[in-house]
């Protein structure tokens, strides 16, 4: 990792920076010269990967939060842009993908993904809007992200998925919406639609499920944390006066 800096002089927040899509988002957007708020809570992990950006030339702060937990939330947003001095961009990264029939489904999973998926990236977003808002009328880029990371299952319903689907396209929803509230001010919203990753996320299913999940994508070339990194990195490079609002990626071999 090279610090080339496209994003030298802004200050970027991460959620879910612990793992996965989030952890290379942060790597990619640290190597730009964005200087990089880390919000997860396994702590140990964002301090390991706050480490190798530092050790790549880069900066990143660790924020240990929780965010389905409202206060939580507000308080790693507050706590970034005091040691960023500003925030220019937000990656709403943080998911659970539970899956299975709605039959007998246990509530404490539905309970979960709406927490994290739809009230942790709205508390996230309240808070940081301001902050966004006022970062779009400065230098050095004078425009602003905020990048919130759906799925495939944010467009295409199906069995075996239904609140996940739920909650995604709440997501994309939720997004489009609050785009045309502000894009006039340059504040971009960019929406991230992953098909299938090579990452834990599929992992915290009861094994039935998992075995499912691994039956349908298990012969295919998954897509892998730095495909999607990359596309936020283009999403939030483009200049002032493009907005790339939208992004489907799957990988090659998947159908739906």
């Amino acid at each position: 990792m090279s610090v080339t800096g496209r994003l030298d002089g802004t200050g970027a927040l991460i959620t879910g920076a612990s793992s996965g899509i989030g952890e290379a988002t942060a790597a990619q957007l640290a190597s730009e010269g964005a200087v990089v708020a880390l919000v997860a809570r396994r702590v140990d992990r964002l301090e390991a990967l706050e480490q190798r950006i530092r050790e790549a030339g880069g900066r990143a702060v660790v924020l240990e939060a929780d965010v389905t937990d409202k206060s939580a939330a507000e308080s790693a947003v507050q706590s970034a842009v005091k040691a960023l001095g500003r925030l220019d961009v937000v990656v709403n990264n943080a998911g659970v993908m539970l899956l299975g029939p709605v039959v007998d489904a246990p509530l404490e999973e539905w309970q979960r993904m709406v927490d994290l998926n739809l009230s942790g990236l709205l508390y996230v977003s309240h808070a940081a809007l301001p902050h966004l808002l006022a970062a779009a009328e400065q230098q050095p880029r004078r425009v602003a992200d905020l990048v919130n990371v759906s799925s495939v299952a944010g467009r295409v319903a199906r069995a075996g998925s239904a609140v996940y689907n739920a909650t995604k396209w709440g997501v994309n929803a939720f997004s489009e919406a609050i785009r045309q509230e502000v894009t006039g001010r340059h504040l971009r919203v960019g929406l991230i639609e992953p098909g299938a990753v090579a990452t834990e996320l599929a992992s915290h299913n009861r094994p039935e499920v998992l075995a499912t999940i691994n039956q349908r994508f298990g012969s295919i070339e998954r897509l892998q944390s730095e495909d999607i990194a990359r596309s936020v990195l283009f999403m939030v490079t483009q200049p002032r006066h493009s907005a790339v609002n939208e992004i489907l990626i799957r990988p090659t071999e998947q159908v739906g």
